[in-house]
Formats: structure tokens, C-alpha cells, sequence
């Protein structure tokens, strides 16, 4: 590794004062201490943002919740603001890497890595959230679903920095599900699938809003609009979880290499996808 400066800014503004071309962001340093330590990436400065109080902060926003970027993965785990209301998202939480790394890994850090296989992207991509990005000028939001440009690389423009993620408040009858495929407990997910369904208020069988992510079948976690075609308006049956499930392994664009084969891949999508459905159908009714 080669020597940096270190910075240590105790205000946002003072942060984004430092975020030169030649410096990073230092949130949980779970993944970018190895990209230095590697020669992955290089920097003149480490800006580390832990020193800001209100960029850690898990709180209650217009009906939703607001989750500043430096929230701990076992702190979105454990938040009472988003057990039982964003299930999803508190699953997915649980359980990226080991205990160690929950208490260290944020959800901004997770989410700026761009790692196709992210636990918690596809969660937030199917409760509907938003990316609040800072830089001098001001603020803008970000669907999560748009984020994603590449393996590494995210809609943050130079200057930028991820100061929070904004999850909708979840409408009545409505109901999300978190499904993964891995080797093993802390290995990164082979798939990973989350699900959002909302039901119609006249009919407790009839899908009337339903969102599908995938993840670690593409170059960035992915929406799968075949499959939210197939389940909005239909009233839910087998046969319709399993036509979605199709869709969805149609939509994804999984490759072959050291953990899996592509066609494994495409395969668990049919069944993390009906999985997840059937969960979140379940949490809309109240069943869950």
C-alpha cells in the first residue's frame, strides 16, 4: 500500500471541501482498504467520514425512514424503523459477511462499492428508495434502480458523496421478501432476490404493484420488468409465481465463473424469485 494523507472532517461540509480527484471517502473500509492494499485504487488522501454524527443516523422521514450512509449493516439489522415495515432490507442486512464485518460495513459503502451482488441493493430497489447525493453546490436523489452504471462504478458524479438512502413509507397490503444463494454463510451471494408486492384493496388475491431485483446475475444488480408485468393485475396463484419466476430468469444476464456456472445461476432466479413472491404476498396479507 502505498502512503496517503488522512483526513479526519468532523462536518459534511468539511468533507466535501476535501473530496479532491486525488481523495476517497473512508466509511467502513471493508472493502476499500484491500483495493489500496492491492493497487486497486489510489489515493493521495483518505477522507474518513465516521466522525460525522449525522451521516450514521437511522431515523423516521416523511412517512418513510431515512438511513444516513454511515448506518452499520447491524444496526440496519437490529432498527426497530425498519423490522416488520422494510423486511427486506432488515434480512439483507443480517446478513452481509460475518459478525465482525456487520460492525464495521455500511450501507453507503455497500452501495458505492457497485458490486453486482450487493445484499442490499436489491432490497432498496424493490421498496422504491432513493440516493441522496451531497456535494458543494447542494443535494439531489437518485433512484437505487438507477444508481448502478457498472461492476465499480455508480451515477455519483466527481465531488460527490452518498449521504443517505431514503426508503418510502410502505403503502396498506403491502409486503417485501429478501431471498440469497451462497457457498457459504459469509460468501457474497451466487443470487440474490428481492421482492415487493402490493395488493389491491378490493381483492386480497390480485397483485395491483409488484417490484423484482436481482442480484449477482448482471453487471449491476437489476430490475426485472417481465416479471413485475406478469404479477401486476393477476390474481396470484402457482401458476403465475411460476411464469414470473420465468421472466425473471429470462431478464437475467448471469456469467460463468469460479463460484458458479451460468446456468445455475439462471436457475436459482426461478427459485429465489417464486420464493420471494410467495414471502412478500404473505407479509401483504399479514400472514406473515
Amino acid at each position: 500500500m502505498r502512503p496517503f494523507h488522512y483526513r479526519a472532517p468532523r462536518s459534511l461540509d468539511e468533507a466535501l471541501a476535501l473530496l479532491t480527484p486525488q481523495a476517497v471517502p473512508l466509511a467502513g473500509g471493508t472493502d476499500l482498504f484491500l483495493k489500496m492494499e492491492r493497487r486497486q485504487t489510489q489515493a493521495d488522501t483518505v477522507v474518513d467520514l465516521k466522525r460525522i454524527p449525522e451521516l450514521g443516523r437511522i431515523e423516521a422521514a416523511d412517512g418513510g425512514v431515512r438511513i444516513g450512509a454511515l448506518a452499520l449493516m447491524d444496526s440496519l439489522g437490529a432498527s426497530s424503523l425498519i423490522a416488520g415495515q422494510y423486511e427486506a432490507l432488515t434480512r439483507s442486512a443480517r446478513v452481509v459477511g460475518s459478525i465482525q464485518t456487520r460492525n464495521r460495513a455500511t450501507l453507503g459503502g455497500n452501495l458505492a462499492n457497485a458490486s453486482p451482488a450487493a445484499d442490499t441493493a436489491t432490497p432498496l430497489m424493490a421498496l422504491g428508495a432513493s440516493a441522496e447525493a451531497a456535494d458543494a453546490t447542494g443535494t439531489r436523489q437518485v433512484p437505487v434502480d438507477q444508481l448502478f452504471l457498472g461492476p465499480g462504478r455508480t451515477a455519483l458524479r466527481d465531488g460527490e458523496l452518498l449521504t443517505a438512502v431514503l426508503v418510502p413509507a410502505l403503502p396498506a397490503r403491502a409486503g417485501s421478501a429478501f431471498q440469497r444463494c451462497v457457498r457459504t454463510a459469509m460468501d457474497i451471494a451466487l443470487v440474490n432476490c428481492a421482492a415487493f408486492v402490493r395488493l389491491d384493496g378490493d381483492d386480497p388475491d390480485t397483485v395491483a404493484e409488484a417490484r423484482i431485483a436481482l442480484g449477482a446475475v448482471g453487471p449491476t444488480p437489476l430490475r426485472t420488468a417481465s416479471a413485475e408485468n406478469c404479477l401486476t393485475g393477476a390474481r396470484l396463484d402457482e401458476r403465475v409465481v411460476e411464469e414470473a419466476g420465468e421472466c425473471a430468469a429470462s431478464d437475467a444476464q448471469p456469467i460463468d465463473d469460479v463460484r458458479a456456472g451460468a446456468d445455475y445461476r439462471r436457475e436459482m432466479v426461478r427459485v429465489l424469485t417464486r420464493r420471494a413472491i410467495w414471502k412478500a404476498f404473505r407479509r401483504a396479507r399479514g400472514e406473515a
